[in-house]
């Protein structure tokens, strides 16, 4: 039984953690294949467009086909799913330096925890084949509960099954998803600067930027006081 909550720090998957930018725009390209068009999508240019989900992805495409939607989003997405499933982890990697800043906030007493806008099944497989699930107390994806984010409650979900704090708490993100569910839940928000947006993201105005992962334990203490 939870005795005392914890501060805690909690971290979106897609462009914060891993750079799964690639084999999410295979997927997407795996669609357009099976609709009988090319490869619509680069992994270097469109990275912004997936992390923003597959949906988004599949809209692009459809964009530059000049093909209306007609539900065909709707109908191409489970079949996204399946092939990023079987393809998963093929490109993605770990950001320089997570490993090493997600054990020291853990050695200082930190919980921490994922909330993502993807598929939890997908989620947890991903974070498993990437050797990092043993990091994270909860793991709150895009079907966990009713609502997804920005709505801020997978973030508190996230927390409170932790064990942690809600007003010692954090989100680390990429995009204007997280920093619109950090104001939503009223805690701060680190957003990572390594993305497709570079230093872009400061027009989002969070509390802090993360430039690598070297720096994040002190930014956490920062803003948290702990």
């Amino acid at each position: 039984m939870q005795t005392s909550l914890r501060p805690i720090v909690v971290f979106d998957l897609d462009g914060t953690l891993a750079d799964t930018s690639a084999d999410l725009i295979a997927a997407a390209n795996a669609c357009f294949r099976g609709m009988g068009h090319g490869d619509l999508l680069s992994p270097d240019s469109d990275a912004l467009t997936a992390f923003q989900g597959g949906r988004a992805m599949l809209r692009l495409g459809l964009e530059r086909l000049g093909i209306p939607d007609a539900g065909l989003v709707d109908a191409q997405y489970p079949v996204l799913l399946a092939a990023y499933a079987e393809a998963i982890d093929t490109h993605t990697r770990l950001y320089p330096g997570v490993v090493a800043a997600i054990e020291a906030l853990r050695a200082a007493g930190f919980a921490t925890s994922i909330c993502t806008n993807k598929p939890g099944g997908l989620a947890e497989a991903l974070v498993m084949r990437l050797g990092i699930r043993h990091l994270f107390d909860a793991l709150v994806g895009a079907d966990t509960l009713p609502t997804r984010k920005p709505d801020p409650a997978p973030y508190l979900a996230a927390v409170n099954w932790a064990g942690g704090d809600p007003a010692r708490s954090l989100l680390v993100g990429d995009t204007v998803t997280d920093r619109d569910t950090a104001r939503a839940a009223g805690v701060p928000c680190i957003l990572v600067s390594f993305g497709p947006e570079g230093q872009g993201v400061k027009r989002l105005a969070p509390e802090a930027l993360l430039d690598h992962y070297d720096a994040l334990p002190d930014l956490v203490r920062q803003l948290l006081g702990d």
